[in-house]
């Protein structure tokens, strides 16, 4: 959603095509014809803008929300990882390697005392004990981790 206000301040999405990303931010799963009624379109033009913005890379895919505690996965921890080595080289084998983890929902590198900060989601404290030791501690490069388990979620996207 904020996103969807930031397209509007941008120069390169006129106020139609703010329209759309917020619309499909609420709701991606909206219909051409429903989605461009709330636009003020007509079908087509709806249709042609939609794939400019697909094709443009402003509109990545579509997913579903899934609910991870109906699914078993509510227990979420924040990792910081350190780096023994943060030359490019050693960044994109780190990388490479914790894409490849399901159990890492996000991945980001971090300016501050830690290099990368991941949001880990699994079953149970068990689970998490076992993803940590034998998979992300065995990612390249990787000095040490400290982690952090979320008692509740206020807010996730």
């Amino acid at each position: 959603m904020q996103m969807a206000k930031i397209a509007h301040q941008n120069s390169e999405f006129d106020q139609i095509d703010s329209r759309i990303i917020e619309v499909l931010a609420k709701d991606g799963r909206i219909s051409i014809s429903d989605l461009a009624e709330k636009i003020g379109l007509s079908k087509t033009p709806t249709q042609l803008r939609l794939k400019r913005l697909q094709a443009n890379g402003v509109i990545e895919g579509f997913r579903a929300v899934l609910n991870a505690q109906k699914l078993g996965l509510d227990h979420v921890a924040f990792v910081e990882v350190k780096l023994s080595d943060t030359r490019e080289d050693a960044l994109q084998k780190f990388n490479a390697a914790v894409k490849k983890l399901r159990e890492v929902e996000e991945c980001h590198m971090i300016a501050g005392r830690f290099d990368y900060l991941l949001k880990v989601r699994t079953s149970d404290i068990r689970k998490y004990r076992e993803v940590l030791g034998e998979k992300i501690s065995s990612l390249p490069h990787v000095a040490s981790t400290s982690t952090f388990v979320a008692m509740q979620s206020v807010k996730e996207k």
